[in-house]
């Protein structure tokens, strides 16, 4: 079959060397975000030595071995004290997760961030953490590592779109650094930041994490972050089933963890006090939580450890899934900074500890990681981020198979009982609404050949309007048609008239070449169908007529607004009708059928 010319200029993907100089300035904003990272994870132990230990110290340590007593109730509230001030007075958008933030500026604010927001993020969150507050460092580095990506974008003459390419950059290196995760990183980019599939954005984004990863080895050190003990390669049916058990479970927790957050910013919403003074009201409740429980506080890296080598005794797991979760809900909701990632992974391990003692026995941490990565995939809705987070966290291979059984079933459960993620939801509580779901579009599959009408009235150019007047009023059998081409006696498209024009124009014997409009806009029959929507939105004009090609211009049809919605109909009747396309039949022979019939 011999393509057209319009089927050959068609490819895979819309890509142009424009990725090569985007992609550069990406690796750039990758050695920048892991010296980010590598700022925040010193800050946080800046805070955390000062107001716990009143030493000056940068080296990563827990709140929990501090000998401040009751004093230390009050480290938390003065953090939350000065970042409430700094919201206040700074910006507000340090409030919150980080993710979200950055999910907004993409969709919003065309991927513009205020320089300021750079500076104020990283220090705000690094003084919640560093106060004892039970986040991560992740959430407030994907802000900061997007807002400095933004940065550098509004410093060269850049589309919205590559702005927000090198703003998912920044965030992704960010976390490869932080984590020492390159793959999980561009997985999170993809599954929650870019909002598509294309080689313009993933090129980058890829060569950013890669390069921050990179980097990491030199100024952070290796991973993995959190080594385990071997694992085996198959646990058999009865450990796949307690996969399924573990996903489920881990999807209940997710979706408690969600709405305990939210009911505690629906809490906070109805004080009668500035927001302002929320941080604080939270900094209270985690440091309550820290009396009661120490191992709360803080980013919680070594707890994590702990698990993940089978050490959580009861008293050390049920800490972490009441009092870890309660002040994490309530600090989260009061709208102070910092992230949810290492949370998540704490609390998720907890579960898994407590589901070790009744699953069957598959090594020590088997079932808190297995946890960690359903925990993942259930409340960020991330299936993909949440199992190779959790492999390339302790580079063991052979869990692949339990995290995917598990996260796909926590992902199923969440998806089924949630509207929005944890994440979504904060986006859509400011008013706006984005779907997390990508499939190619209906109209990019569909040509123009496929749904122009054929039976039209197209005039001749040596005609009359007399003529044209004439035709139209005895009827045709194309109803409703209000743009007519205009052809010569090669069929070839010579202009366009309305029947606006037919009927405002005057003059006998006048002919319709002399009121034609020429060079219209048209479509082209081997086109898809997305590319003439663009053309309309472009140019206005909602009905085109249709050529065979664009050199010869042979006028085969017509296409209109409508008849592009009628080819969005055929794809609702795809997804919605259901038939049953193959069908078996039974035929049974035998003696007594085969006999005639008797009265």
């Amino acid at each position: 079959m011999k393509l057209s010319p319009e089927l050959r200029k068609l490819g895979d993907f819309t890509t142009t060397t424009r990725v090569l100089p985007i992609a550069a300035m990406a690796m750039v904003i990758g050695v920048i975000g892991a010296y980010v990272a590598l700022g925040l994870l010193r800050l946080i132990g800046f805070f955390t030595n000062l107001f716990y230990f009143q030493r000056i110290g940068t080296a990563m340590v827990s709140p929990a071995g501090n000998h401040m007593g009751w004093w230390a109730l009050l480290v938390p509230v003065s953090g939350g004290v000065i970042i409430g001030l700094m919201a206040r007075y700074g910006s507000e958008r340090i409030r919150g997760h980080g993710i979200p933030e950055a999910i907004e500026s993409i969709l919003i604010g065309s991927s513009k961030v205020q320089p300021r927001l750079a500076i104020l993020k990283p220090l705000s969150a690094a003084l919640s953490i560093g106060t004892g507050g039970p986040f991560g460092a992740e959430g407030p580095i994907i802000m900061t590592g997007g807002a400095i990506g933004s940065m550098i974008a509004q410093l060269f003459h850049l589309t919205s779109a590559e702005r927000k390419t090198l703003l998912v950059a920044g965030a992704a290196a960010g976390m490869s650094a932080t984590f020492a995760a390159p793959l999980s990183a561009i997985l999170l980019a993809v599954e929650l930041l870019l909002f598509e599939w294309k080689p313009r954005s993933l090129i980058p984004v890829a060569l950013a994490s890669a390069t921050a990863g990179a980097a990491r080895r030199y100024i952070i050190g290796l991973g993995p972050l959190f080594p385990t003990p071997p694992h085996p390669v198959f646990i058999g049916p009865a450990g796949l089933l307690g996969c399924v058990i573990c996903g489920i479970l881990a999807g209940a927790l997710s979706a408690l963890l969600t709405g305990a957050v939210y009911a505690a910013e629906d809490a906070f919403a109805r004080l009668p006090i500035h927001w302002m003074w929320w941080p604080a009201i939270g900094g209270l409740a985690i440091g309550l939580g820290g009396m009661i429980f120490p191992r709360a506080l803080g980013v919680g890296y070594d707890t994590i450890g702990l698990l993940l080598q089978g050490s959580g005794a009861i008293g050390l797991l049920l800490g972490i899934l009441l009092v870890k979760s309660a002040i994490w809900s309530i600090s989260l909701g009061s709208g102070t900074s910092g992230g949810v990632l290492a949370p998540l992974l704490m609390m998720g391990g907890a579960l898994g500890g407590l589901e070790a003692l009744f699953l069957p026995a598959a090594g020590p941490g088997f079932w808190p990681l297995v946890s960690m990565g359903a925990i993942l995939a259930g409340t960020m809705r991330s299936p993909f981020t949440g199992i190779v987070f959790a492999i390339e966290l302790t580079h063991d291979i052979n869990m692949i198979l339990p995290l995917i059984v598990a996260a796909a079933i926590a992902h199923t459960f969440t998806v089924l009982v949630l509207r929005r993620s944890i994440l979504t939801e904060k986006v859509a509580r400011r008013g706006f609404h984005l779907s997390r779901e990508y499939s190619v579009d209906p109209l990019e599959a569909l040509f123009v050949r496929e749904v122009m009408r054929t039976r039209l009235i197209a005039l001749e150019a040596n005609g009359t309007l007399d003529e044209a007047r004439i035709l139209l009023r005895n009827g045709h059998p194309s109803r409703g048609q209000h743009l007519y081409p205009v052809i010569g006696a090669d069929r070839r498209l010579r202009g366009v008239i309305t029947r606006k024009d037919l009927a405002d124009q005057c003059g006998e014997g006048r002919l319709i070449s002399d009121v034609a409009r020429p060079d219209p806009v048209v479509a082209i029959a081997d086109e898809p169908l997305r590319t003439v929507v663009y053309r309309m939105a472009e140019t206005g004009y909602t009905r085109m007529p249709v050529v065979e090609n664009s050199e010869e211009r042979v006028v085969v049809g017509m296409v209109s607004l409508q008849d592009l919605l009628h080819a969005r109909v055929r794809n609702l009747a795809e997804e919605r009708k259901r038939e049953r396309v193959l069908r078996t039949r039974f035929t049974l022979n035998s003696a007594k059928d085969e006999s005639p019939a008797t009265d």
